[in-house]
C-alpha cells in the first residue's frame, strides 16, 4: 500500500486530565500517515486521483484546536476516524506528541500512536 504523510503539524490545544492543561493549553505535534493505492495518481498526474492532504491537515487542526478531551488516545482516534471517512483512505496512522509535559527529567515528549484500517472497502 502506498503512503502520503503529514509530518510535524503543530497545533495549540487544551487537552489533558489536569485543569492547568485545559486552562493554559499547550503545543501538540501531529504526524499522520495515510495509506492508499496511488497507482492512478502516479499514472495520471492529476490532483483528483490522489488523497486530499489539505483536507486531512484541516481535520487534524480542527480536532486538536477544538473542544478539550482528557486523553491523547481520544484526539488521535478522532483524527483517524475523520481521515478514514475521506475518499481513498484505506488505513491511517496518527501520532500525537506533547513535547512540553511537566515530568521530573529531560524528555522530548509523551505521545500516542494509533493505526486504524477502513472496515468497509466500498467507501472509496
Amino acid at each position: 500500500m502506498d503512503r502520503i504523510f503529514l509530518k510535524g503539524l503543530v497545533f495549540f490545544g487544551r487537552h489533558g486530565c489536569y485543569a492547568s492543561e485545559n486552562e493554559l493549553g499547550q503545543k501538540f505535534v501531529v504526524d499522520i500517515d495515510l495509506f492508499s493505492d496511488l497507482t492512478d495518481a502516479a499514472a495520471s498526474d492529476r490532483l483528483e486521483d490522489t488523497l486530499d492532504y489539505v483536507r486531512i491537515y484541516n481535520l487534524a487542526r480542527e480536532t486538536v484546536e477544538g473542544p478539550p478531551v482528557k486523553l491523547l488516545e481520544t484526539v488521535a482516534g478522532r483524527i483517524a476516524d475523520a481521515a478514514l471517512r475521506e475518499p481513498g483512505v484505506q488505513a491511517v496512522k496518527v501520532r500525537i506528541n506533547k513535547p512540553h509535559i511537566a515530568l521530573p527529567g529531560a524528555l522530548e515528549g509523551i505521545g500516542v500512536e494509533i493505526y486504524r484500517e477502513r472496515n468497509d472497502q466500498s467507501h472509496g
